[in-house]
């Protein structure tokens, strides 16, 4: 601990936690006051640990896949054996409950669990009497990982399984805002890691652009906003380097006439408010038919004004704050916004309590339509537009006129015309009565502006890897 009761963190370079030269302060959304001290990666720092993850590459790759599953599920139950301390770090950093950041440390560790059971085969392409082609895939070399600030454990866990199950190494980054919880991992893995596989170093924005720009990087897997994606893929452009971006969606969820509200309305305010709706695949618009709004609406403002809020570490918080100031500041900005458009009707929330910590109360509106900000952008936060639809047809048209492809969900007690409906809509995953989550197995990306290429299942971990033709001929072939 360090004066004033501030703890203070390394980062993991070379298989050995180091100080840096600079330090960060790291804040809890919930009380707006500093609680840990971490390094702010300098560029000499930053080379240090892709030199680590250089050298350890060549002997990595050389394990078999059985090989590298045992280091990946040693350093799995590692992380489950410090779920406790990881888990308060989350909280104090992102500022979910603590019975939320156990669940998200579990689901990092199944994460791991499930990547490393799927097979990564060669695929015979040809075996005639006079040749054998293939299709093997062979590692990249060193990935760099970027992660955000939402769910940051799961998003590391999944990155690190990944990329070193297929044979690289990393160097990853975490979001500033939230870099305790993912040190900690890194301090999980000593001993289990050869040192070098798994590097990860925490900094801010610069030390983003040096990662991404640099040379020996062969691999980009970052998630987070479009701008900053897009900043990514120009620096890859440098030495081509290979990109997998899974950034923000605008998901909207279709609720058909003939669903049961009472099972359905807990489902999909969970899907829009958990985490405090800073989900990349939560429910952003909810399209309801007209028959049943009015009384979807009225369950949707009950169940809001009945959650609790506060600071994640006490017992009884059920959501706790915006994870950051210029989020916060955002959404206050689209909440005044909302509040000057004719017809707009808050229903629930809306509100900020006073005090510390960057609280909104979760946040139900009604008599929107396509072309105001709320529906249009992403607001990666408490608040929820529902939209009043006549026609399916339309709704599908209405939830496809966005740039955003992410993911999007159909509600019908008819999961045969739910599922028709669910193939139009324009995104990288359609649910059917169902909306969220993320399963190592199964792929993972967005459609349009939402992502380029996927994470999980063997789609996800084909990205980590460089496809390689290798013919043989079958028999003897002349020189000439």
């Amino acid at each position: 601990m360090q004066p004033g009761g501030l703890a203070r963190y390394g980062q993991l370079v070379g298989g050995e936690i180091v100080t840096g030269e600079r330090d960060m302060e790291v804040l809890s959304p919930a009380t707006e006051a500093a609680f840990a001290i971490v390094p702010d990666a300098t560029r000499g720092e930053l080379a240090r640990a892709i030199a680590a993850a250089g050298a350890a590459f060549p002997a990595w790759r050389a394990l078999s896949f059985d090989q590298r599953r045992a280091c990946l599920l040693d350093f799995a139950a590692a992380i489950l054996g410090d779920r406790d301390r990881i888990a308060e770090a989350l909280t104090r950093e992102q500022g979910k409950p603590l019975a939320r950041a156990l669940s998200e440390i579990g689901n990092a560790v199944r994460a791991i669990e499930d990547i490393c059971t799927i097979d990564v085969k060669p695929q015979l392409l040809r075996d005639t009497p006079t040749e054998k082609i293939e299709l093997v895939y062979r590692p990249l070399g060193v990935v760099a990982g970027i992660t955000a600030w939402n769910v940051p454990v799961i998003l590391a866990a999944q990155k690190i399984a990944q990329a070193l199950y297929t044979g690289n190494t990393m160097v990853l980054k975490p979001s500033p805002y939230t870099p305790v919880a993912t040190l900690l991992l890194g301090e999980a893995s000593l001993g289990i890691l050869p040192p070098g596989v798994l590097n990860i170093v925490s900094g801010g924005n610069e030390l983003g652009a040096w990662l991404t720009s640099d040379p020996a990087i062969a691999k980009i897997s970052f998630t987070g906003s479009g701008p900053t994606g897009r900043r990514v893929l120009e620096a890859s452009a440098s030495n081509f380097a290979r990109v997998t971006l899974e950034l923000g969606g605008n998901d909207a969820a279709i609720v058909l006439p003939d669903v049961d509200l009472d099972k359905v309305v807990p489902a999909l305010f969970a899907a829009a408010f958990n985490n405090a709706g800073q989900i990349c695949m939560a429910i952003k618009r909810l399209y309801v038919h007209a028959d049943i709004h009015d009384e979807v609406v009225r369950r949707f403002a009950r169940l809001a004004d009945e959650i609790r809020l506060g600071d994640g570490m006490l017992p009884d918080s059920e959501m706790g704050p915006v994870q950051n100031r210029a989020q916060y500041e955002k959404l206050l900005d689209l909440l005044a916004d909302t509040r000057a458009i004719p017809g707009a009707h808050i229903v629930a929330g809306g509100v900020a309590p006073e005090g510390a910590g960057y609280f909104i109360r979760p946040t139900v509106v009604t008599g929107l339509v396509e072309g105001c900000r709320l529906v249009d952008e992403e607001p990666f936060g408490p608040i929820l537009p529902i939209l009043r639809f006549d026609d399916a047809d339309d709704a599908v048209e209405r939830a496809n006129a966005s740039p955003f492809g992410l993911s999007g969900s159909v509600w019908s007690a008819d999961t045969a015309r739910a599922a028709a409906l669910a193939r139009r809509l324009e995104v990288g995953t359609a649910w059917v009565n169902r909306h969220g989550g993320a399963d190592g197995g199964i792929p993972l990306g967005g459609a349009k502006a939402s992502g380029i290429g996927r994470e999980h299942g063997l789609l996800g971990l084909r990205n980590y890897m460089e496809p390689q033709i290798v013919s043989v001929p079958q028999v003897a072939v002349s020189p000439c």
